[in-house]
Parts: structure tokens; C-alpha cells; sequence
């Protein structure tokens, strides 16, 4: 048998943990010196030391532990716990990177403030064009909730044209309008400058994206996740000059390549009016 020393070493544990354990019966040791006190373990009762430090990891109270180590959980329901949890954790990990990084985006934001100013605003009246496009809908329109939607369009949209033999005949762009009203949901336009017929591409839409007649416009430099100094410059050129905006920014993109986003080049257009 082991001291409580060697036992804790051997399972990776402390003894401080092991006595815990100990005082609340989920890990007894296998004898007591009557005269020291002195706590013993044998090797076999590794086999549940590591059961309940698994089903610990999945979040479980030794409450929870206890009574399904003592239900004798055998080792394809344990192992299928486990995976359970390892796809839980995967999960979080992702929401949480996610996390981080819109708000490291934001502290560039607040960190860019004033640097990009109202005089690289451009009044212009944008002239239809044909678009090729695929849509989805996003939960909002927020980055987080628009970039895990749109960007698989774009692919998915170039490998259609080139199946059926259109090709672009001039800068992506995507455009965005609400999926219901009073709503958060945004419909998603993935879209492509094409010089074809509505009927060339059997699986891709076809149509005429309509002229802006007065547009706020702004040229963006970087990767769109970075695109917030660019809209707040916009928007406050538009509240100077008196006006309103008309639905949600097109972004037509100059200069794009998905391996250096932060080298992209981006043209925002947002429609306005005055009463």
C-alpha cells in the first residue's frame, strides 16, 4: 500500500484534496494506522481517483460525483460523458475567442478616435449595377453574428459563376437589409459585379441592384472586423451635414484578399436623405 503522500503523486493530486475527500466519504483510503493515523491507499483505488477527478472536469459537484461513482459509471459511459464535455468546452472556448476579439476590435476603435476624420466623407450618387449573389440570414448585425454568414457565401458564389462560366466583371460587394420587421435578423446579399443574363447562372441570382441617388461614402483600409472608426466617421459627417441614412451601408470591396484582410480596401455606402 501507499502513504497518502505517494498516493496523491501517483494520482496527480494533493493531499490536501485526498483528505477532503477522505472527510467526505468519496475517497476513503483502504486502511488507518489506529495509533498514527496515518492513511493508506492501495493502487486499485487509483481506478476511482480518476473517475472522480474526470467527472469533476465536467463540471459536476461531489455530490454529483459520488453518486455516480458509486453507481459504478462504467467506462463507455464515462468516456461518452467526457466527449460530451470536451465538445461543451470546444464550444465555449470559440464563443470566447470570439468574444475577445470584438472586444480588442472595440479598443482599437476607441483607440483610432478622431484619427479618421469627416473630410474623408464623399457625397455621390452611385450608379446601378448587375450583381451575381448568393444570400443567408444572420442573427443580427453585429460582426460576430455577419462574418461566420457571409463569408462562405463568397466562395460558394465564384465556384457557381465559374460552373457556369460567368465571370466578374468587377469588385464583390454585400449589401444588407432586415430579415423581419422590428426584428434583429439581417438578410445577407453576398454579391459580385457581372455582365450577364438574369438566367446565366441556372443557381445564383441575377438582378440589378438599384442606383443610390445620394450617398455618404467612405473609403475603409483594413479588415472589416476594424470597420467601426470608418462607420462612426461616417456617421457623424451625416449628422453635420443634416442628414438621415436610408437603411444599412453597402460595402463594396476594392481590394480583397481573405489570407491578408488587413490589407483590404473597402468602400462604404450608405444611402441618405434630408427632410
Amino acid at each position: 500500500m501507499f502513504t497518502i503522500g505517494d498516493f496523491a503523486r501517483l494520482g496527480r493530486v494533493s493531499v490536501r484534496m485526498l483528505r477532503h475527500y477522505d472527510s467526505i466519504g468519496l475517497l476513503r483510503p483502504a486502511s488507518v494506522d489506529p495509533h498514527t493515523g496515518y492513511r493508506f491507499y492501495r493502487a486499485d483505488q487509483l481506478r476511482r481517483l480518476n473517475r472522480v477527478i474526470a467527472l469533476k472536469e465536467l463540471g459536476l459537484t461531489l455530490e454529483q460525483v459520488r453518486a455516480i461513482v458509486d453507481d459504478a459509471v462504467d467506462v463507455a459511459e464515462l468516456r461518452g460523458m467526457l466527449r460530451l464535455r470536451r465538445s461543451q468546452l470546444a464550444e465555449q472556448l470559440a464563443a470566447d475567442t470570439a468574444r475577445l476579439a470584438a472586444v480588442e476590435a472595440r479598443l482599437r476603435m476607441i483607440e483610432s478616435e478622431g484619427r479618421m476624420t469627416t473630410q474623408d466623407v464623399v457625397l455621390k450618387e452611385v450608379a446601378p449595377v448587375r450583381v451575381a449573389e448568393l444570400t443567408a440570414v444572420a442573427a443580427s448585425y453585429q460582426g460576430e453574428d455577419i462574418g461566420p454568414v457571409i463569408q462562405p457565401l463568397y466562395p460558394e458564389l465564384f465556384r457557381r459563376l465559374s460552373a457556369a462560366g460567368v465571370n466578374p466583371s468587377g469588385p464583390a460587394v454585400a449589401w444588407y437589409e432586415p430579415a423581419d420587421a422590428g426584428g434583429d435578423a439581417v438578410v445577407v446579399h453576398a454579391g459580385v459585379l457581372v455582365d450577364a443574363e438574369p438566367a446565366a447562372a441556372p443557381d445564383v441570382t441575377v438582378r440589378d441592384l438599384p442606383a443610390l441617388r445620394s450617398a455618404a461614402t467612405i473609403i475603409h483600409h483594413g479588415a472589416m472586423d476594424d470597420v467601426e472608426p470608418s462607420m462612426q466617421a461616417l456617421a457623424r459627417w451625416i449628422e453635420e451635414n443634416g442628414y438621415r441614412t436610408d437603411g444599412f451601408a453597402r460595402e463594396v470591396y476594392l481590394d480583397y484578399c481573405a489570407d491578408t484582410p488587413e490589407k483590404g480596401v473597402t468602400e462604404l455606402q450608405l444611402a441618405v436623405y434630408r427632410d
